[in-house]
């Protein structure tokens, strides 16, 4: 039998998920973030422990075009950033105080173009190598 009780229970138990739905439990929702936060975390750990294994196996490789790869790229940028930042600026004042003329610039454009193409290369070098399609060295 349906009687006055059950009627309380009920309207009862539907204003309670009126009012949880409206208004969710703060630390409810504070847990649901730090899981989603610790979840991300997580997964770029994952990644991140992924290109230290492929760095280290091609450190590991013989071949001088897959283990001075990465040094080759590092060297030119560190060139490119020395020259742009450090002795471009002190040939230019050396130049002026003999009136030589000023030693080229290279732009922005430039340096982006070259460092996003060594990018762009050592992101498909990765990509090959997660897809197992990666060769050994060059035949």
């Amino acid at each position: 039998m349906f009687g006055i009780d059950d009627a309380i229970a009920n309207g009862a138990k539907l204003i309670d998920d009126i009012v949880t739905r409206v208004w969710p439990d703060a630390t409810e929702v504070e847990k649901a973030k730090l899981a989603q936060v610790t979840q991300q975390i997580q997964n770029e750990y994952s990644l991140v422990l992924q290109q230290l294994k492929i760095n280290e196996a091609e450190a590991q490789n013989p071949h001088l075009f897959v283990a001075g790869g990465r040094p080759a790229v590092i060297w030119v940028g560190v060139a490119s950033l020395a020259y742009t930042g450090l002795f471009q600026p002190l040939l230019g004042w050396v130049a002026a105080c003999f009136g030589w003329p000023l030693p080229p610039v290279p732009t922005n454009e430039a340096l982006n173009t070259l460092l996003f193409g060594l990018l762009g290369i050592g992101g498909m070098r990765t990509a090959e190598k997660l897809k197992g399609v990666a060769t050994r060295g060059l035949k």
